[in-house]
């Protein structure tokens, strides 16, 4: 091939890609400008007597005994809001009962119970919920969900639900701080989560169509009266995105939904190292439980536009590209056009940072470098959207749920 046919064809490929990258970058471009307009961070605060037992939490758990301590004695420096605490265990075989337990003797709120057997068509997690909304009191307004690998701020109960009632939610979720402490972690995670924050709304902004509304179960207040008007989790009883399902599906209903920024009340420690954050939080983020077919080819579309091919391009034009003042303009504005990308994605970085409690981790520092795992978290999306999960948290499930 002469060099004349290799210009065309080169410069055909910068076209195609420009094509699917263009309109990518716009809609990202369009969910970025959002940011200034969220609603700020919840913050942390003291009761009043019109919480008065407004609030019953409910805590799924199964095999949680290593990491479940944090959040039992923040519970139990949550106050008078708080009406109960019940956490269902679905047999565990690690000693979670008698951490929670030992707890009751210390605070008679908290209340454990064993889940019944998992019927078919369920997952485990909207399972144990589902039956810690049912024998939950009616008397309590609100239903609090919380992952037993959550450490939350003393005044996190409070604070929320007064917000909550300020704004006229029917049901709030907050994105938590991250505890970090490994150095593959540190390069790995954000880069995971840049996959939400670029498919979705920042936290903070009301989003309009119900099925782009984005949740966070590991801490999910919903007012009982409209938990038991959807029929508790029985909606998204088959959902390995359980939060994200049952969310929309109240959205969908015509209720205020609203997804916050909750650095500042609720710190969470998910996974222990990279593989770990690789294989558990990977395999739910595509949201496909969540979200239709076509939805989920967008989401992968963009992706790839945004942040899987800009920095392979980047380096590409570096490492094997003529000087540019030979290139023509197709690849200079392909070039560009990810450049623009790359910058973008380091100065999210600045603005992901509060959402990381790195104070303890080893090799903090690969935080900063975390844009270079982009195509392996997008591999990682790819390879979650085409395969449903056989096992989760110890139970295995089978081909028909």
């Amino acid at each position: 091939m002469n060099n004349n046919n290799a210009l065309i064809v080169e410069s055909a490929i910068c076209l195609f890609l420009l094509l699917i990258q263009l309109p990518a970058t716009a809609i990202l471009f369009s969910r970025l400008l959002k940011g200034p307009r969220r609603h700020p961070p919840i913050e942390p605060q003291q009761p009043t007597p019109e919480l008065l037992g407004k609030v019953s939490v409910v805590v799924p758990t199964l095999n949680e005994a290593l990491r479940i301590s944090p959040l039992l004695a923040g519970l139990s420096q949550q106050s008078y809001e708080v009406r109960e605490i019940m956490v269902v265990d679905s047999k565990s075989s690690d000693g979670t009962p008698d951490l929670v337990k030992a707890s009751q003797q210390k605070d008679p709120r908290f209340r454990l119970m064993t889940d019944d057997p998992l019927p078919s068509g369920w997952v485990g997690r909207p399972w144990a919920l589902h039956n810690g909304f049912l024998y939950s009191s009616e008397a309590s307004q609100w239903f609090l969900g919380l992952d037993a690998d959550i450490q939350p701020h003393p005044g996190l109960v409070a604070g929320l639900v007064k917000m909550a009632e300020a704004q006229g939610y029917d049901l709030v979720s907050l994105s938590p701080q991250f505890i970090l402490k490994y150095p593959g972690e540190c390069w790995l995670q954000p880069a995971l989560l840049m996959t939400l924050l670029y498919r979705f709304d920042p936290a903070g902004i009301n989003t309009e169509r119900p099925e782009r509304v984005m949740a966070n179960g590991q801490c999910f207040l919903c007012r009982r009266s409209v938990l038991a008007a959807v029929g508790g989790y029985s909606s998204a009883k088959s959902s390995f995105c359980d939060d994200v399902t049952l969310a929309r599906n109240i959205a969908a209903q015509g209720y205020k939904v609203g997804f916050l920024d909750g650095a500042k009340v609720v710190k969470v420690r998910m996974y222990e190292g990279a593989i770990e954050t690789w294989k558990e939080w990977g395999r739910s983020l595509d949201l496909k439980d969540a979200t239709s077919r076509s939805q989920l080819w967008g989401d992968l579309w963009l992706l790839t536009s945004v942040q899987g091919l800009p920095l392979l391009i980047v380096l590409t034009f570096l490492l094997i590209s003529p000087p540019l003042s030979h290139l023509p303009i197709p690849p200079l504005l392909l070039l560009g056009l990810n450049l623009f990308l790359v910058v973008i994605r380091f100065a999210m970085l600045i603005a992901i940072a509060p959402s990381y409690d790195r104070t303890s981790a080893k090799g903090s520092w690969l935080f900063w470098l975390s844009p270079f795992a982009d195509p392996l978290a997008v591999l990682r999306i790819f390879l979650s959207a085409f395969n449903t999960p056989r096992e989760w948290r110890g139970r295995k499930y089978s081909a028909e749920l």
